[in-house]
């Protein structure tokens, strides 16, 4: 049987071995407070003359794989992912239509403000690289951006109108 202060020169190398088995330091934390604890309720277990720290690091790796294998059985078992992806629903009427006016009223934009549009508010660019890819100083790309902000706006706006108008008739 061991004496608890003896495994305090221990938890420093504990605590690396813990680091290389979980990648994560909060992890690697956890674990090393439960392979303490269960070395302190196991210590009349404990042969004088055995190596502490390899004893409490089997006891770690133990606790380490039991982990692991719980949470592959049950984290993976009963993902909600999937079940999820199956209850999706499709677009209602509305958002389909209001999709095809989006893509009606950018294809009556020309090809620049298109391009600017679709780059920096569909694929999230930099204004800075898209200036950079067309050529152009970034002043033309904020301008066309504006105008193509608007040009949508106003394409949307006059749709809307429609909708109200048929509405009342």
């Amino acid at each position: 049987m061991f004496q608890p202060q003896e495994l305090v020169p221990e938890i420093t190398r504990l605590h690396r071995f813990a680091l290389r088995l979980t990648g994560n330091v909060a992890d690697a934390e956890d674990l090393v407070q439960s392979t303490a604890l269960r070395a302190l309720e196991k210590k009349h277990q404990f042969r004088d003359g055995t190596d502490l720290f390899k004893w409490c690091s089997k006891i770690m790796f133990n606790l380490f794989v039991s982990g692991y294998r719980r949470r592959v059985k049950f984290e993976s078992q009963y993902d909600p992912e999937p079940i999820i992806q199956l209850q999706r629903t499709p677009a209602n009427q509305y958002e389909r239509m209001r999709c095809l006016e989006v893509d009606e009223a950018m294809q009556k934009m020309s090809k620049e403000h298109r391009q600017v549009l679709n780059a920096i508010c569909v694929n999230g660019m930099k204004y800075k690289h898209v200036a950079k890819e067309m050529g152009v100083p970034i002043g033309t790309v904020r301008s066309r951006l504006y105008r193509a902000r608007g040009h949508l706006q106003n394409s949307l706006a006059n749709v809307n109108e429609g909708y109200v108008e048929a509405g009342r008739a």
